[in-house]
C-alpha cells in the first residue's frame, strides 16, 4: 500500500510540469511527513546514515543523504575497476560491431550517448555498464577509477524514468535524457562516466573539481533515482566481474583490467 501512495515520486515522467511540481514538493517542509513511511516502503538502512531519520527535513534530504563511507571499502587493486554507485548492475558486456548496445527494446549507439562521433569515437569496441539507482539506495556516485578528469559536458533536456517501465516505454532515455558526461584519461586508457537524470536539469549534482580523480571518491548525488552508464576504451584488455542484476555498492570490484 506504501509503495503505491509513494510511487508517483519515484517513477517521474518527462512531463516538465510535473517534474517541476515533484520537485518543489519534494524539497519542501511538506513533504518531511513522507520520510518515515518512505523509509519502512523502501527498507532503508538507517544504521548505514550519518544522521538520524527524524533530522531530515524532507524527502529530497532523505534521497540525498550521506553514508558512514567506513562501510564503503574501496577495492584498491591498482587493475580493478569498482560500481560508481550503490546500485543495480542491469546490463554489461562489450560493444557489438556497430559500437551499439540494446536495453529493454532501445538500441543505443555511441553517438547517441555522447551526442557525436568525436567523443564517441575512443570507446569504439571498448566495454561498457550500466548501474540503476532505484530508490532505496544511496544516491551519490563515486569515481570507479584513478585518473585526471579530460573532459565534462552535459546534454538532453527531457526526464524519462530510467527504471524498467522508463527504459520500455519511455523515448529512449539514454539517447534523450539529461545527462552529464566525465571522461577521464587512466593508466590503462580512456573511461566516462554518464550520470544520466531521472527528474529534470537539477536531479544532478556535481562537487567542485581539481581535475584529479581518486578511486572511490564521491563526486556528486542524483536527487532521485537514476542511472550511470560507463564506458572503457579497448586500449587495455579488460573483463567484468559481475553477474546480470548484480546487486552492488560503492567500492566492490566489479571489472578488471588484464595486465
Amino acid at each position: 500500500m506504501l509503495q503505491h501512495v509513494l510511487r508517483p515520486f519515484v517513477q517521474l515522467t518527462g512531463n516538465d510540469t510535473v517534474s517541476s511540481v515533484l520537485q518543489r514538493f519534494t524539497r519542501s517542509p511538506y513533504s518531511k511527513c513522507l520520510v518515515r513511511p518512505f523509509h519502512k516502503a523502501y527498507a532503508l538502512n538507517e544504521r548505514e546514515m550519518t544522521r538520524p531519520l527524524d533530522s531530515f527535513e524532507s524527502l529530497h534530504d532523505l534521497f540525498t543523504r550521506s553514508i558512514r563511507q567506513e562501510l564503503r571499502p574501496i577495492d584498491d587493486a591498482p587493475t580493478s575497476f569498482v560500481s560508481p554507485a550503490d546500485s543495480v548492475a542491469t546490463s554489461f558486456g562489450t560493444l557489438d560491431t556497430t559500437d551499439s548496445f540494446t536495453i529493454k527494446g532501445h538500441t543505443y549507439s555511441l553517438t547517441d550517448l555522447f551526442g557525436d562521433e568525436a567523443h564517441a569515437a575512443p570507446y569504439r569496441e571498448g566495454s561498457f555498464a550500466i548501474f540503476y539507482l532505484s530508490p532505496q539506495h544511496y544516491h551519490h556516485f563515486h569515481y570507479p577509477v584513478d585518473g585526471t578528469i579530460v573532459n565534462r559536458y552535459a546534454l538532453g533536456n527531457v526526464s524519462y524514468p530510467v527504471n524498467s517501465l522508463g527504459l520500455t516505454y519511455g523515448d529512449a532515455p539514454f539517447k534523450t535524457n539529461y545527462r552529464i558526461i566525465t571522461e577521464l584519461q587512466t593508466t590503462y586508457g580512456r573511461v566516462a562516466v554518464v550520470k544520466v537524470g531521472a527528474l529534470n536539469v537539477n536531479t544532478i549534482d556535481l562537487y567542485p573539481s581539481n581535475g584529479v580523480a581518486t578511486k572511490g571518491d564521491d563526486f556528486g548525488f542524483f536527487s532521485f533515482g537514476s542511472t550511470v552508464v560507463v564506458l572503457i576504451d579497448s586500449t587495455t584488455p579488460f573483463h567484468w566481474t559481475l553477474s546480470p542484476d548484480e546487486d552492488v555498492r560503492v567500492g566492490e570490484r566489479v571489472g578488471q583490467w588484464d595486465v
